[in-house]
């Protein structure tokens, strides 16, 4: 009886799989599919959009950027700088400086002239003391406030930056992300198009700008990272935002707008409580709270993506620092979630509960249980000689190519309507990537995930340390290549 029971089990589990395996291939072509219909009516659209005619529109909307800033002093000037040369006609740039142990509010102080003002500041949103507000003298800088405030953390620092906000437009960005001159302009014009949906926020692709030059605050010439990680990111944020996130836009279901470059009604906001503090997932979790929150009221929305190239980040290139931030990634995703569990599988939240929240609850929150199970699985085959090597390895190769699929693309995605990686190794080494990730990349994103499952279980927090190199300007790089070539 319990012979029978147990080969029973196996049986069943390996028909979960079977119809797992093949459930990722036909989601994953509806995905291409989507996101290839989305881009083809992007492009478009704005073939012969006029940006200028947003800056000069009486209508146009106000954009506060809110920026917030912990031990950033090395950069910290010229950062704030490139905020305050957007290409844009009503804005406000809110840095935040959340506790900062190093020099950062020191070189802002004296870098833009700032002296403390009497403000009156409404705490709408309950924050950490707020310890003073900072504008300049000089007309230069009529659109830069700095808040020093005690220590809270990232959601914190936003809600600080909210609270004194004027602006119906919130920027949330990185202080680090380099921006377009024209992103501003681009990421407000889904507010003003939609009449019979009110978009309640726009999100915007993310580029890497390691080993890329920077002049004056802005990428002039692309490369990819020199290191393996670095490049299986461009990969993975390519796939990410150019098909994942157009192909749930194009149906209304994105839940995640990056915590780096996310734009939000600023109205919405303030009526969902703003950003919650007690998760490392603070962009996920509003975004799906102001979703939720129009679901309720019945009230008809869309959360829209910009796939243009507006904002470059540095991402990590050390595999510890890396192996923290998917941690953190992944305890976000799984706080999110429990949190509003409500909504799953629930139809009065229409796409958000149906399609949205089980898809992000079984190929992302589950995705390295259910991988790991399946290796204990394939074990447990071998041991007791059940085992098929056919079968095994056609599986296999079938999710192998569905990964190759996949990654070239999203590169040809990017390759068709931005072009930024011309040099043709560039693109060999991404080619090469493409082939090794699923072998080599991706156990180590697996293990990863794992161990965000653990610390979320155990109840470890925390953002862990992010450790950059900064931005490497063209000058600097010459200097660089000039010494290597001598050490030759």
């Amino acid at each position: 009886m319990y012979n029978f029971l147990f080969y029973f089990l196996i049986e069943l589990i390996g028909l979960f799989y079977l119809i797992l395996s093949f459930s990722v291939i036909v989601i994953y072509f509806i995905i291409m599919i989507l996101s290839a219909l989305e881009m083809r009516d992007y492009r478009r659209k704005n073939r012969f959009a006029d940006y200028e005619d947003i800056i000069t529109s009486p209508i146009a909307p106000g954009v506060s950027i809110l920026a917030p800033a912990y031990n950033e002093g090395s950069n910290i000037v010229q950062n704030v700088k490139s905020l305050l040369s957007l290409h844009y006609g009503k804005f406000e740039v809110i840095i935040i400086n959340d506790g900062s142990k190093d020099d950062t509010l020191t070189k802002l102080l004296d870098a833009f002239e700032l002296q403390k003002v009497s403000y009156a500041y409404n705490p709408e949103i309950i924050t950490q003391e707020v310890k003073g507000v900072y504008k300049s003298q000089n007309k230069s800088y009529r659109r830069l406030t700095v808040i020093d405030k005690e220590n809270g953390g990232k959601a914190d620092a936003l809600n600080a930056g909210i609270n004194i906000s004027q602006m119906e437009i919130l920027a949330c960005i990185d202080v680090d992300c380099i921006l377009a001159n024209d992103s501003l302009t681009r990421m407000v014009r889904p507010f003003m198009e939609e009449t019979n949906r009110k978009v309640i926020a726009v999100g915007g692709a993310i580029g890497i700008a390691n080993n890329c030059d920077v002049q004056d605050g802005a990428v002039t010439k692309y490369r990819v990272p020199q290191s393996t990680l670095g490049q299986f990111q461009v990969i993975e944020y390519c796939r990410a935002f150019l098909m994942g996130r157009m192909a749930w836009t194009r149906i209304n279901g994105l839940m995640l707008i990056s915590g780096a470059f996310g734009f939000f009604r600023r109205d919405l906001v303030l009526n969902v409580g703003g950003y919650f503090p007690k998760t490392v997932g603070e962009d996920m979790e509003l975004v799906v709270r102001m979703r939720r929150y129009m679901e309720e009221k019945k009230i008809p929305y869309k959360v829209s993506f910009i796939p243009d190239p507006l904002c470059w980040t540095e991402v990590p290139e050390d595999v510890e620092v890396l192996g923290r931030q998917r941690n953190r990634w992944m305890r976000g995703t799984i706080e999110t979630l429990q949190l509003h569990r409500k909504i799953g599988l629930n139809p009065k939240f229409g796409i958000l509960g149906t399609i949205s929240y089980p898809f992000w609850s079984v190929f992302e929150k589950m995705a390295p249980i259910i991988e790991i199970f399946g290796l204990i699985y394939t074990l447990i085959l071998l041991i007791i000689g059940d085992f098929s090597a056919i079968y095994f390895v056609a599986l296999l190769f079938m999710i192998y190519l569905l990964s190759l699929l996949v990654s070239s693309f999203s590169i040809l995605y990017e390759q068709i309507s931005y072009n930024n990686y011309k040099n043709k190794s560039d693109l060999k080494k991404l080619i090469w990537i493409i082939l090794i990730e699923p072998l080599y990349i991706h156990p180590k994103v697996l293990l990863w995930g794992l161990k965000g499952h653990l610390d979320f279980i155990i109840g470890k927090g925390g953002w862990g340390q992010m450790i950059r190199t900064g931005f490497k300007t063209a000058e600097e790089r010459k200097t660089i290549e000039a010494q290597a070539e001598k050490s030759l």
